[in-house]
């Protein structure tokens, strides 16, 4: 009986050692593979870029430039944003990051106390990194590991220069900004400011108005009013230019007036084809969304710590009417 149990095991074991041999013979000879795993599962990092602003000619070209970079790199990110502007709902995308815990936030700065809570106790508390991308705010107030995009004090400048050169030196000028004091928005009229001190005989005017189109065409009214001799309009927040030009177009030809804005806005491009705004400031949102991506991607990989907390600034131009 003994000896029966004994072959009857010893015959087992040889089949299953067959059986697992042959097993792994086919393993090793055959084009199995494992699952492939999610790109998500895959990346290295994972990474989320937050706008004010979704679905903008100006953010989507960002975000194209962030999503390309992250596959070069073999990152994950994600773009998630609010539409016009909506400060609470962007705010928690912030939040839902952070709760998230991804590896690093790309995000467009937004001077308010509610950002830089966000930005300087809960990110870091976490161990978050922040990048700033396109509109910058004080580091000392958001703690951001730097900044990527245009230098707005220069942007400021080549539009009062492109004003000069085409006004004279001297008129009247209306600059209309948001009333929301972004600092972005400051640095551009300091950059204006810098140069137009230097000559006495060119008077500006500055007011700040809800970005609403109601509020942006009454501010143009009651400018206008108020310097009938106006030459030149200057649209600080890109997204004013629209409603002023609609103004200004409303109560007299948009022609003898010189009129400048940037490239942040839906309707800016639109405008300068038309000829109804005279120069644009064409920044480089593509390249802000790749080198955003590629200097978080060095942070946390150690390869570049800390980053240079001046910022990594992107090309800006002057567009002329009728010159494209």
């Amino acid at each position: 009986m003994r000896k029966t149990v004994l072959f009857i095991l010893g015959l087992v074991c040889v089949f299953l050692f067959y059986f697992t041999f042959v097993s792994a013979y086919k393993v090793f000879r055959s084009n199995w593979q494992l699952p492939q795993l999610s790109e998500r599962e895959q990346a290295q990092y994972r990474l989320v870029l937050i706008t004010q602003e979704l679905e903008t000619p100006f953010w989507v070209k960002v975000g194209n430039g962030a999503i390309e970079e992250a596959r070069q790199l073999g990152a994950s990110i994600e773009v998630w944003g609010s539409y016009n502007k909506n400060q609470e709902d962007f705010l928690k995308k912030i939040e839902i990051a952070i709760d998230s815990k991804v590896d690093g936030i790309i995000v467009q700065g937004l001077d308010t106390d509610g950002f830089n809570e966000l930005t300087k106790i809960k990110a870091s508390f976490y161990g978050i990194p922040i990048i700033t991308v396109a509109n910058d705010v004080p580091m000392v107030e958001s703690i951001r590991r730097t900044y990527v995009g245009s230098d707005q004090f220069l942007a400021g400048q080549m539009i009062a220069r492109q004003l000069l050169s085409d006004m004279g030196t001297e008129g009247s000028v209306i600059l209309i900004g948001d009333s929301r004091q972004e600092y972005y928005q400051q640095q551009r009229l300091n950059g204006i400011h810098d140069v137009l001190e230097n000559y006495p005989y060119v008077r500006t005017e500055y007011a700040e108005t809800p970005e609403t189109r109601e509020r942006v065409i009454a501010a143009t009214q009651d400018l206008m009013n108020r310097v009938p001799d106006v030459d030149a309009f200057v649209a600080v927040n890109a997204n004013i230019a629209g409603a002023m030009v609609q103004e200004i177009g409303r109560r007299s030809q948009v022609d003898p007036y010189y009129i400048y804005s940037f490239d942040d806005s839906p309707e800016s491009m639109s405008l300068l084809m038309q000829g109804k705004i005279d120069g644009m400031i064409e920044q480089s949102p593509e390249e802000m969304g790749k080198i955003s991506v590629n200097l978080m991607i060095q942070w946390l990989s150690g390869q570049t710590v800390p980053l240079n907390t001046d910022g990594y600034l992107t090309d800006i131009r002057m567009l002329k009417a009728g010159a494209q």
